[in-house]
């Protein structure tokens, strides 16, 4: 997961659009770029488009992100998008393991009733102090958890912390890279707001794939490239993702359900990071 492009979910025009570009995961968002009044809109439209033949059949992870656990929009979006198509639920603004459990049982109960089969995994947004404390321990508290995602803008900008210092974003990744390298979840890097300034999203997304990173936000398309360039994947890389492929769709194993490659366990959101790997190479090639 290289890029990760962010796309609102009151903004339908976009989706097709996004769905052909070349980021290797989508995040449909129903928090931040959805106001109020929208809500209900922006989650019916994203529910309906990834539950579509072409998100079925699309190379992308498939992410959405919900409004928070404590809000009064998120049983209602859990309701509305925990599909099968739906790779990654990206929950914000969770700060404890304990939150992260009740909205996990809010999720199970979804799937429930939406016929889910494959549990669906969780990117856990990290974004406050309290959260980057708990880290470890949010990360670790059930095996959904996929990967953290540091969320900077949020963490800094109500503390007065000087983004522009590259010793607070390093200190920041560093942190919670080691919380996720502890639960043994993938570390995801957050947005650069500044759309002007490809520089500086670069010396961000190459610090972040200096750390263990395994790629970077993204909220607008033209730095889709910007990422996909600093988080191009290495020769192992490759071949470990066509071994979990090949696994994968070795004769008689079970559609359904995780399996062991290289001695790690493997399920839908590592087969998928590993498809959409092979499928960013062969269109690099």
């Amino acid at each position: 997961m290289r890029s990760k492009l962010f796309v609102p979910g009151a903004r339908p025009e976009l989706f097709a659009k996004a769905l052909a570009g070349e980021a290797d995961a989508l995040s449909f968002d129903l928090e931040d770029s959805v106001v109020e009044a929208r809500k209900a809109e922006a989650r019916e439209t994203v529910a309906r488009f990834v539950a579509s033949d072409d998100v079925t059949h699309a190379d992308k992870l498939i992410i959405v992100r919900t409004n928070a656990p404590d809000s009064a929009h998120f049983a209602e979006d859990i309701t509305a998008v925990a599909l099968p198509n739906v790779t990654l639920i990206n929950l914000p603004k969770i700060e404890s393991p304990e939150a992260l459990l009740r909205a996990i049982a809010m999720i199970e109960n979804a799937e429930h009733a939406n016929g889910v089969k494959q549990p669906i995994g969780l990117l856990v947004n990290i974004e406050t102090p309290l959260a980057l404390a708990h880290a470890a321990q949010i990360a670790g508290a059930h095996p959904r958890v996929a990967g953290l995602q540091l969320g900077l803008g949020d963490l800094f900008e109500p503390h007065g912390i000087d983004r522009t210092d590259a010793r607070h974003v390093h200190a920041s990744m560093f942190a919670l890279r080691m919380a996720a390298a502890q639960a043994n979840v993938f570390a995801m890097d957050g947005a650069f707001a500044t759309l002007d300034n490809d520089e500086g999203y670069a010396v961000e997304a190459r610090m972040a794939r200096g750390l263990g990173f395994v790629g970077k936000s993204c909220i607008h398309p033209r730095q889709v490239s910007l990422a996909n360039a600093v988080f191009a994947a290495t020769d192992d890389e490759l071949e470990a993702a066509r071994r979990i492929v090949d696994a994968a769709n070795a004769p008689g194993r079970s559609s359904n359900g995780a399996f062991v490659v290289d001695g790690k366990m493997i399920d839908l959101p590592f087969l998928k990071r590993a498809q959409v790997l092979l499928a960013a190479s062969r269109k690099s090639n």
